[in-house]
């Protein structure tokens, strides 16, 4: 995964809880959670449209 190791997660673990504290955690993940199902659902519905779009271009 990038050449990022356990230590080097348990490090940047560390520095997170030491910037954001223990009670900030659960919002930053659920946001970030929000935020990857939005681009998920952004991405699927670009796909989706794409075969009609070209279907409709193609009919004019």
């Amino acid at each position: 995964m990038f050449g990022i190791g356990m230590p080097e997660l348990i490090i940047i673990l560390v520095i997170i809880l030491i910037i954001f504290g223990v009670g900030k955690l659960p919002e930053i993940g659920g946001g970030m959670g929000k935020a990857i199902r939005n681009f998920k659902d952004a991405s699927n519905k670009a796909e989706s449209d794409t075969p009609e779009k070209l279907e409709d271009k193609k009919e004019t």
